[in-house]
């Protein structure tokens, strides 16, 4: 299960983990990593079991699991900028008054209804949850669609692909298997979406790369790899330094 996928379908214990055990192993839920249960993992002078060390590499990576979650596209969140930005302040302790001087709005009292709002929605989220997990136990016609990256930065009907769909599209465009070239580069969005997530798995996570280094493996996939490359850049599967010095999957 792709790391994407595994992540939409933890439980809320887990994403505020930010991770999860599967066997022997403790997997970050954000990027994927893993490590073995049983070894002991040091840093900076302290030894640490695997599901500990996993939180100080959560603190390293991502700095913290909330803070992972609001950096999401907020069509993922649901979070509107405004919303967005009073979560952040709340995260960091700041009290009703700080708040309002800090984003210029209203007044204490202000903050406190906005506090009230998110209450609200919390509550909303909570009964839409478990009407959809009710759902399931009875909507035997539901189609089976592919998760979105959690990096997405475009969430529009693009996304609405079932499996059946992505496996149809992958041999359309990959005749030789998906480890081979594809024929062409589509101008259709979802079809697009499909091939360039296909594309990503070429790529290991956690490893930076050279513009040298990327233009060689696109250039496997397609004769125009610059295009490729900045629409991998642009759908939020790669990201790189502003200068292009360096590239890696954006978890």
């Amino acid at each position: 299960m792709e790391v994407s996928e595994r992540f939409w379908n933890a439980t809320l214990e887990e994403l505020k983990s930010g991770c999860y055990e599967e066997g022997e192993q403790v997997i970050c839920l954000l990027c994927g990593k893993k490590l073995e249960k049983g070894i002991i993992y040091p840093d900076d002078g302290i030894l640490y079991e695997a599901k500990r060390f996993m939180r100080v590499h959560i603190e390293k990576a991502h700095h913290s699991v909330f803070e992972y979650l609001i950096q999401l596209d907020k069509k993922l969140t649901g979070l509107t900028d405004h919303q967005n930005n009073l979560l952040k302040l709340f995260h960091q302790g700041k009290s009703d008054g700080e708040v309002q001087k800090e984003m210029g709005i209203g007044s204490a009292s202000t903050i406190r209804n906005h506090r009230f709002a998110l209450k609200e929605k919390e509550r909303q989220s909570k009964v839409f949850l478990a009407m959809m997990e009710l759902l399931k136990e009875k909507d035997s016609h539901v189609p089976a669609f592919v998760e979105l990256h959690k990096s997405a930065k475009m969430v529009d009907e693009r996304y609405n692909i079932t499996h059946d769909e992505n496996e149809a599209i992958l041999k359309k465009y990959f005749p030789d298997g998906t480890d081979g070239p594809i024929k062409a580069f589509s101008k259709k969005e979802k079809e697009k979406l499909v091939v360039l997530r296909e594309i990503t798995k070429r790529f290991k996570s956690e490893q930076i790369y050279t513009e040298k280094e990327i233009n060689h493996i696109l250039q496997a996939v397609y004769p125009d790899y610059v295009t490729l490359r900045r629409y991998l850049i642009e759908y939020g599967f790669l990201e790189r330094k502003s200068d292009g010095s360096e590239y890696w999957i954006k978890e």
